[in-house]
């Protein structure tokens, strides 16, 4: 029994202790179990930092993207020459210009979903600095000031006094047609009959010529370029042999004088006809910007509409003139006046249409054709004056320098003259020359200074031999030539059939009135050629240029190009 009972508890024992050491193991793999959820959950929290930190640096990221293109964005509309601040200060309230966006570089801005998810923090305030000093150009872009003062009342006191003498000699051409012993009246009558009629239809037929020129070219600028010049050969020989073959002599020397003019016109276009080529390059590529600008002609309609009034008041006024004393000199007078007047309206027209593309190219901004015709009617107007009256001289010494540069050879005397009158034109150039018109539209700088600057800025781009050759210059020259010597073939075979004695005087004058008012329709295609030139000379990179200007002057320094340039005094004189 003792036997038995000490088996019996010793098997309990074992048990027990197997079931002590199972319950260890459960114990001890439920710890290893609770280990390794403890060590996975570790791995899933740091899993969740890391993925967490990841998201705040993207966030950052984001963010520092959006302040480096807020602050890129800041410095390009800082480098845009301060458009803003000078459409919103320094323009004029009333100015009404509109931007045009036309494909124009745009930079990048956050998205919505970015703006609303991301709030950045204020930015701390900028350190002070110094305040930039705006650029000339768009400090006087809306220049407020009246250019050449003493030039502009020089200009108003002449058209009072014209206005004034024009209203009496009509009076004084009423009174002696009326008076019946006046022994004048039938010269007068006459006058009316057989001089009035022709000049009115002179002058509508230039105007009819001048659009019909100016639309032409802009259509066929390669075609009516070689038109124009040849054209002009043509006409003025014929108008030469037409007045000749009437066999007077007033007819005859003013036939020669057509014939002369007819062969330097022949000469000159076989002297320029390696230029051609690039003319009517810049022709097309700088009538472009007209399209964009519907009512560009109207400053011209404008202007010649009140030419043909005050031409019609002015034939009045030279009937009157003979019945007053000395005829002769009062219409001299009369017509200097007359030249002086459409030369100026010729020059606003130019400035309105120069401003609108000067504004265009400079700033891309699409102005008021109406306010540009004011400003150039009111505070442009004195440059307008000035460069009226030097302008056509100095295209005269141009010509004359040319001529005598062809005639200099080994005769001293002509060789001497020669190198006096290029230094003149030196002279003359920087101080007065076309293109200033340009920067007096922009700018609003006075005529002298605007000449000054634009001929510096051609010497800065070395642009002086491309624009001291241009052509457009010289077809619009031609194009009025060749509506008066129109003008004269009608009016001097129309007058022969009627009244022969008025022939002569009256061709003259025919072709002065095609002459004149051809020129004031013409100015649009030349200020736009102007502009094209200056506005390139101040920002090459501007994306409204293509490479015309660029590859032509590549040719010109590789000497690949041939250019007739104006005659300039050679450096061995200038020392």
């Amino acid at each position: 029994m003792g036997a038995t009972e000490h088996v019996v508890v010793e098997r309990e024992s074992e048990e027990e202790r197997r079931e002590e050491k199972e319950n260890d193991e459960k114990k001890g793999d439920a710890e290893e179990e609770e280990e390794e959820e403890e060590v996975d959950d570790g791995e899933v929290d740091q899993e969740r930092e890391v993925h967490e930190k990841e998201e705040l640096d993207l966030e950052k990221g984001k963010l520092e993207a959006v302040v480096d293109e807020t602050k890129a964005l800041e410095r390009i509309e800082d480098q845009r020459d301060h458009f803003h601040v000078s459409m919103l200060q320094r323009l004029n309230p009333t100015n009404p210009l509109r931007i045009v966006i036309n494909g124009g570089t745009r930079v990048t801005t956050p998205s919505p979903s970015h703006s609303s998810r991301f709030q950045p923090p204020p930015p701390p305030p900028p350190p002070p600095r110094s305040t930039p000093t705006p650029q000339q150009s768009v400090t006087t872009l809306n220049s407020r000031k009246f250019t050449n003062k003493i030039f502009l009342l020089l200009f108003m006191v002449h058209m009072v006094v014209a206005v004034a003498l024009v209203c009496f000699l009509i009076f004084k051409g009423i009174q002696g047609l009326i008076e019946a012993s006046n022994p004048a009246k039938k010269k007068e009558e006459r006058v009316l009959k057989f001089f009035l009629p022709q000049v009115e239809v002179a002058s509508l037929l230039s105007i009819t010529l001048a659009f019909a020129w100016q639309k032409a070219l802009q259509k066929w600028p390669q075609i009516m370029v070689y038109f124009i010049i040849w054209c002009t050969f043509f006409m003025s020989l014929s108008s030469g042999i037409l007045l000749i073959c009437f066999q007077k002599p007033a007819t005859d020397g003013v036939g020669v004088c057509f014939i002369a003019f007819a062969i330097g016109n022949g000469l000159y276009a076989c002297w320029v006809s390696p230029r051609i080529g690039f003319c009517f390059k810049v022709l097309l590529k700088s009538l472009e910007p007209v399209s964009k600008f519907p009512d560009l002609n109207q400053p011209a309609y404008w202007m010649l509409g009140s030419g043909f009034l005050w031409m019609s008041l002015w034939i009045l006024a030279v009937v009157g003139a003979l019945n007053f004393y000395f005829p002769p000199l009062i219409i001299i007078a009369l017509f200097l006046s007359l030249a002086w007047t459409t030369e100026v309206m010729r020059n606003v027209v130019n400035i309105t249409v120069s401003r609108v593309i000067a504004l265009y190219y400079l700033r891309g901004m699409q102005s008021n054709t109406q306010f540009c015709f004011q400003r150039a009617l009111t505070r442009n107007l004195g440059s307008a004056c000035l460069g009226s009256l030097f302008v056509p001289a100095i295209e005269a010494l141009r010509i004359v320098a040319r001529g005598l540069n062809l005639l200099e050879g080994e005769d001293e005397f002509m060789f001497s003259c020669a190198h006096c009158c290029l230094r003149v034109m030196e002279s003359i150039f920087r101080y007065g020359n076309g293109w200033a018109y340009v920067q007096i539209a922009a700018y609003g700088k006075g005529f002298v200074n605007a000449s000054q600057d634009t001929w510096a800025l051609f010497e800065r781009k070395e642009m002086v031999p491309i624009v001291d050759s241009d052509m457009t210059s010289a077809v619009c020259f031609l194009t009025g030539v060749c509506s008066g010597s129109i003008c004269v073939i009608v009016v001097a075979a129309w007058t022969y059939s009627v009244h022969q004695p008025f022939t002569a005087s009256i061709s003259l004058l025919a072709f002065l009135v095609g002459y004149l008012m051809t020129r004031i329709a013409m100015a649009l295609p030349h200020a736009c050629v102007s502009c094209y030139y200056v506005c390139y000379a101040e920002n090459p990179e501007n994306r409204l240029f293509d490479k015309t200007i660029k590859d032509r002057l590549e040719l010109i320094k590789s000497g690949r190009d041939v250019l007739v340039p104006t005659p300039r005094v050679p450096r061995r004189f200038t020392r």
